[in-house]
């Protein structure tokens, strides 16, 4: 490896930032669904229970109420098995904490146990991709169960009560697919659509890598999402002209097509998103009338699944990036629960979920995390403390203050997780009122002692606890990205190249670009790394998307990879 390819002397330890992580971004497109759904699948068991007078039970179903928060970037088809996953996984991992609880009322055994389901719970997480919101739910239920006091013959009873609510929110998730089959297609079609407008308006490095994964995110939605209708094809046409739009501009002028209208593929997205037909596009420059490598991979979906198997163990066999990170939730939960214990906090599980909530990909944007979730806790406390005589003016009064918490969680969380956090803290606490009133002091402040000792415990072990392996993940991921760009260079180097052939070897290269861009930003933000080849990584990524564009557009001269990291 050349010298100019590596930089040599980069610092163990970087620079957190501070204000950057507090900054609002715009929300997301589709708040409003995960909102709505959590409140539906939460209202329907919480009356039920209000109705024969067992508000006692609320913490079991809400468990499986929180399911309908996941799965809503996913197609129907993919999101009924997800859905399904996620409450089966939720009703295991309740269960253990339901038998532990029932079995020993040693805290520090508690607190080991609420630890391993953490670590587990991030690791598989992490390795599913499912998400968001990821892993912190399914802590936040096991970990609260730990030290609600139980008898081993009341576990059946409260497990069932937890997949009901689950069966519930399954239904929740599942059932707009009566009414719009398309919506998630046309949403992640729509965003390719604004991304690669983006790109055209602004273009660069950023606008670039931001519009192929989002391309590449719309193709696997539509991949996902079952056999061709012909609302799905109008849709394929459109990431057609999303993909015209990159290639346009990354072929030089001599070869490069036309640039799309930035503003008419802005059209295109909003009615797209809209309940009216999706528009119907003309060929995208370049392309051929028909749509050819989608229906071949289409048909080899059960192939893909089984090789999605086989990742999935590959991720979490030894070696894997993931364990590392799995490593710390362990080690920063234990320390977070026994650090709290030792100071007082005699159910310290909010300390748990409190680190186990930091835990992001790299050191940097745990940090950014702790921030994030400190400041959410601390002025969320504040607003509990401000509620708390209104809403124990009554039971409807709690559910309706739950259920107006657990909506603007999901509606402010998309702008920024402290946000998010601020709605999160009181319902979280008020949740703990369905089981009888506790003195409004011990509550407040043991939640602010759980939450500075849980955040400032789990950054440190994030910090001591290193993970080497994100460097060789970058590594492979450079290794993948030449590989496929070879594979597309020898497709587009065919004598008559089949555009079959030109559609998968674009798809599988526009995959491990995305890829090598989410492992370069990982191993950035990673302390205690060795020197990261910088220089190859632009140089790949800019010969990866010349050679992107030549075989979206079916012309253009095959971009050669620089020698010694010239770019």
């Amino acid at each position: 490896m050349s010298d100019t390819t590596t930089r040599s002397r980069w610092p163990s330890v970087r620079r957190l930032p501070l204000a950057a992580p507090l900054r609002l971004a715009r929300p997301s497109d589709m708040w409003f669904k995960p909102a709505l759904s959590v409140v539906v699948a939460t209202a329907v068991p919480d009356l039920v229970l209000f109705a024969i007078d067992r508000l006692d039970l609320v913490m079991y179903t809400m468990a499986g109420s929180l399911c309908a928060l996941y799965g809503h970037n996913l197609p129907y088809a993919r999101r009924a098995r997800a859905v399904a996953g996620v409450v089966v996984s939720m009703v295991i991992g309740l269960a253990i904490s339901l038998v532990a609880a029932s079995l020993t009322g040693s805290t520090a055994v508690l607190i080991a146990v609420g630890a391993l389901l953490a670590a587990a719970q991030k690791t598989l997480c992490d390795a599913t991709r499912i998400g968001p919101p990821g892993p912190v739910i399914f802590t936040f239920v096991t970990s609260a169960a730990l030290f609600v006091p139980q008898h081993p013959g009341q576990v059946p009873g409260h497990l069932a009560l937890t997949l009901a609510a689950g069966a519930i929110a399954w239904l929740v998730t599942a059932g707009p697919a009566l009414l719009r089959r398309e919506g998630p297609e046309r949403r992640a079609t729509a965003r390719a659509l604004d991304a690669a407008a983006a790109y055209l308006t602004d273009p660069g490095h950023r606008t670039r890598h931001a519009a192929a994964a989002t391309v590449h995110a719309a193709w696997q939605t539509l991949l996902a999402a079952g056999r061709p209708t012909p609302v799905r094809r109008s849709l394929e046409r459109l990431v057609v002209h999303a993909e015209a739009a990159l290639a346009s501009g990354t072929l030089d002028a001599a070869t490069a097509l036309p640039a799309p209208d930035p503003e008419q593929l802005r059209a295109w997205a909003r009615r797209t998103r809209a309940r009216g037909p999706v528009p119907t596009p003309p060929p995208a420059p370049g392309t051929a009338e028909e749509l050819f490598g989608i229906d071949a991979e289409r048909a080899a979906r059960g192939t893909s699944r089984r090789e999605a198997r086989r990742a999935l163990l590959r991720s979490l066999a030894p070696g894997s990036p993931l364990l590392p990170v799995g490593a710390r939730a362990l080690v920063g939960c234990a320390l977070a629960g026994y650090v709290s214990q030792a100071a007082g906090v005699g159910r310290p599980y909010w300390a748990i979920v409190t680190a186990a909530s930091l835990y992001q990909a790299n050191v940097t944007l745990s940090w950014n995390r702790a921030l994030q979730r400190t400041l959410g806790n601390l002025i969320g406390v504040l607003v509990f403390a401000a509620i708390l005589p209104a809403s124990r003016t009554g039971p409807l009064a709690l559910i309706g203050f739950c259920l107006f918490f657990g909506f603007a969680a999901e509606a402010l969380i998309t702008r920024n997780y402290w946000l998010g956090s601020v709605a999160v803290t009181p319902m979280a606490l008020l949740v703990l009122e369905f089981g009888g009133t506790h003195p409004a002091g011990e509550l407040i402040g043991d939640r602010v002692l759980d939450t500075v000792i849980g955040a400032g415990v789990g950054i440190l072990a994030a910090m001591l606890v290193p993970n080497r392996r994100a460097a060789g993940r970058l590594e492979k991921a450079l290794a993948a990205t030449d590989l496929a760009r070879a594979h597309a260079v020898h497709a587009l180097a065919a004598p008559q190249p089949t555009p079959a052939a030109l559609d998968a070897a674009r798809r599988r290269l526009t995959g491990t670009l995305v890829e090598l861009r989410e492992a370069d930003d990982t191993a950035a933000g990673e302390w205690w790394q060795r020197a990261l080849p910088q220089e190859r990584v632009l140089a790949a990524e800019q010969a990866g998307h010349r050679t992107l564009a030549a075989t979206a557009t079916r012309r253009g001269p095959i971009a050669r990879a620089p020698e010694n990291g010239a770019v």
